[in-house]
């Protein structure tokens, strides 16, 4: 780490240092906010230099991301796709076709054709060679029965081969759970990089100059800003939405959610003792599920009473049906679409009688567990379709411009093919001592709940302190 040495710094100029001289918004702002400007440079500069390399590879990963749903209906038309027909076969006979051509696997959900020209999705647990926390996902034609192609699904959302590997490799890299840390440092530190910039940009002397006319180190220093500024609203959103799911941060939102009462609600799947029948339907084969009995089974209304029956409560497509785990449990039958206006109502239906035994309307969840799934949903660009995955996309190459833009600004400052010199410790000395303990009370706070942006700061706090030391016991170096 490359540190300014504790020498009494000349006088810093426009084209010198880190930022211009004060100006008169900033000369006219009250004096401890004065003061902690040097420190929130400081802060901007290393954080930006030290994380910026994370936040690329998050922003270039995205950026493939917001592309890979167009590219998945393209490479996979054939699955997903279909001429459109006179009539729908019923639900049972489109799954008895996937339990044919697959009878090693086990249903573990249902999709509908969502639409005229779209297959219907059967995703299969237990299918050998697939991964274990994915499903191998049959398409098969609705009006023919005849089955289009299968391959591995993962996730809620469904995503195919191509848009789950975009996915893990934005997510962890493909290294798992030890490269999650990877986006989670990215979102806990991108806040905190945004808020700075802000700060030191509105605080700056002739803020809105225009970039026409400027040269060099100045105009990489306004096309930043500019950009920053008006991408900074996106930026805390992306920060603040990918911490929602993350290892660390994302474990405690939850616990704080559920500590308010507000944590997503799921719809009860449990039947009735008096229901239960002769055997369960754990591991059930497809054709299993069409029939009204089966020598030592229970009674099954089957799916496609079950679908008549979601129909009924208003459950309208795209839905999941998802079939009953053991003796004791229920059809779930739910609402998947994800784009606004969203629909997640869902429903529980007995199997042994075709009735409604639960409802849960997304009307009805908590509001802290309808702007969570807003949230992640519009992260992921589903929840506007694909204005939000444009938006994304222009979020992506901001941030990355961004970045290089930053590094190009140290280049700038540097003399001899060097890069400049950090920012000068010691800022913290010239801030009120009342606002350094509110200020160290609130980022402990912050870090204990955020632990990838307190750990690092605290390491970097501890590493510093000890170069500082270090560097004024050298000789010829006065003590500041």
């Amino acid at each position: 780490m490359s540190v300014q040495p504790p020498t009494t710094a000349p006088p810093r100029t426009a084209g010198d240092a880190g930022e211009p001289a004060l100006g008169p918004a900033s000369a006219a702002a009250p004096p401890a906010l004065r003061a902690l400007r040097p420190l929130v440079l400081r802060l901007h500069f290393y954080a930006g230099v030290f994380v910026a390399p994370f936040l690329l590879v998050a922003a270039v990963t995205g950026l493939l991301y917001a592309g890979s749903f167009q590219a998945e209906e393209i490479v996979y038309a054939h699955e997903l796709t279909v001429p459109v027909g006179d009539h729908e076969l019923p639900i049972s006979q489109q799954v008895a076709a996937a339990s044919k051509a697959h009878p090693e696997g086990t249903i573990s959900a249902v999709r509908p054709s969502p639409q005229p020209d779209a297959t219907t999705r059967v995703p299969l647990s237990g299918v050998k060679g697939t991964a274990a926390d994915h499903t191998l996902a049959v398409f098969v034609d609705p009006y023919t029965g005849k089955v289009r192609g299968a391959m591995e699904q993962y996730g809620s959302t469904g995503a195919l081969p191509l848009r789950t590997w975009i996915d893990e490799l934005h997510r962890d890299l493909h290294l798992g759970d030890t490269g999650r840390l990877y986006s989670e440092f990215a979102a806990s530190w991108l806040w905190v990089i945004t808020g700075g910039g802000l700060v030191l940009w509105f605080g700056r002397r002739r803020a809105r100059r225009k970039v026409r006319g400027a040269t060099g180190r100045r105009r990489s220093l306004t096309l930043h800003g500019t950009v920053g500024v008006w991408a900074a609203g996106g930026l805390f959103f992306l920060s603040a939405t990918g911490l929602t799911w993350s290892t660390y941060a994302g474990a405690n939102i939850g616990d704080l959610r559920e500590a308010l009462g507000q944590s997503t609600p799921s719809v009860a799947a449990t039947v009735s003792s008096a229901h239960e029948g002769h055997g369960s339907m754990a591991g059930m084969d497809m054709n299993g599920m069409d029939m009204g009995s089966r020598s030592g089974a229970r009674s099954d209304v089957g799916l496609d009473a079950v679908l008549k029956t979601a129909r009924a409560e208003g459950l309208s497509d795209p839905v999941e049906i998802v079939p009953p785990a053991d003796s004791s449990s229920a059809y779930v039958v739910r609402q998947i679409q994800r784009s606004w206006p969203e629909k997640q109502d869902s429903i529980a239906v007995d199997p042994a009688t075709g009735k409604v035994t639960d409802v849960l309307r997304f009307s009805d969840y908590p509001v802290l567990a309808k702007l969570t799934r807003w949230g992640i949903d519009a992260h992921t660009g589903t929840l506007f379709g694909l204005v939000n995955r444009i938006a994304l996309a222009g979020l992506a190459l901001a941030l990355i411009l961004l970045i290089l833009w930053g590094y190009r600004m140290w280049w700038q400052r540097g003399r001899d093919s060097a890069f400049g010199r950090p920012i000068p410790r010691g800022a913290w000395r010239q801030v009120p001592v009342y606002v350094l303990v509110a200020c160290v009370a609130v980022v402990a706070v912050v870090g204990y709940c955020v632990p990838l942006l307190g750990i690092p700061l605290a390491g970097f706090l501890a590493v510093d302190i000890v170069l500082g030391w270090v560097t004024r016991r050298r000789p010829g170096h006065a003590h500041v």
